[in-house]
């Protein structure tokens, strides 16, 4: 398989797409791939990392820790999404830390390039404000759900957000779901989790298929 330059790479992150060719070639002198090892951090918080990096593959965990240490799970980003234009922007150290979930391939742009990018293209300065207003509302359902959802309400919303159609229509998580992962997600404990997927099962909202994959069926959106 031909390795692919980083010009090739920038056209085919979304955030670039709408880069003259000019502006393309500049970014792709600037940009550095970068590959992140399973659990390696790319960015920590309440520290300054002035980049701005983009996922080309793999996965990456976004979390925070609150007074006692115990870690919450803010979100996950798949190939295509960025991370740190938050502290470019204001400055400010990273408010959560970003670890490769798997092993992550990133491209990294430099604070003088990114500030470099915006002025000169309008597009890709509304695309990182789209991306900013759309990880506000993810903060406000988060915030919604913590304080109006009772546990089932909760894991059923996380379910939801989790699963993907399929070629029969069905509603798919194809992976296996890690209990621990969910209570850090909804601010409860893993038992509190087990317990109440075990008895969505049981009441039919999901079906645990035999190589892990789960089936959400529709009436589970009635709880979330």
């Amino acid at each position: 398989m031909a390795i692919l330059s980083n010009l090739e790479l920038i056209r085919r992150v979304p955030l670039f797409s709408t880069l003259t060719q000019a502006q393309a070639e500049l970014v792709a002198e600037a940009v550095i791939k970068r590959r992140f090892k399973r659990g390696e951090t790319i960015v920590e918080q309440g520290k300054k990392s002035n980049f701005l990096a983009i996922v080309l593959t793999g996965h990456a965990r976004v979390v925070t820790q609150d007074g006692r240490g115990r870690e919450v799970i803010l979100a996950t980003l798949n190939p295509g999404d960025y991370l740190g234009e938050m502290s470019l922007i204001d400055d400010q150290p990273h408010s959560a830390t970003v670890r490769a979930e798997v092993q992550t391939d990133v491209l990294i742009l430099g604070r003088l390039e990114f500030a470099r990018c915006l002025p000169e293209n309008t597009s890709m300065a509304y695309a990182v404000m789209k991306g900013l207003v759309q990880r506000l509302r993810q903060a406000d359902r988060k915030i919604e759900s913590l304080a109006l959802m009772d546990v089932y309400g909760r894991v059923a919303r996380v379910l939801l957000e989790f699963a993907q159609e399929d070629h029969s229509g069905r509603m798919v998580i194809r992976e296996r779901v890690s209990r621990q992962d969910v209570a850090k997600m909804i601010g409860a404990s893993r038992e509190m989790v087990s317990r109440v997927m075990k008895d969505l099962e049981d009441r039919g909202f999901i079906e645990v298929m035999a190589d892990g994959s789960t089936v959400v069926k529709d009436r589970l959106g009635t709880l979330g």
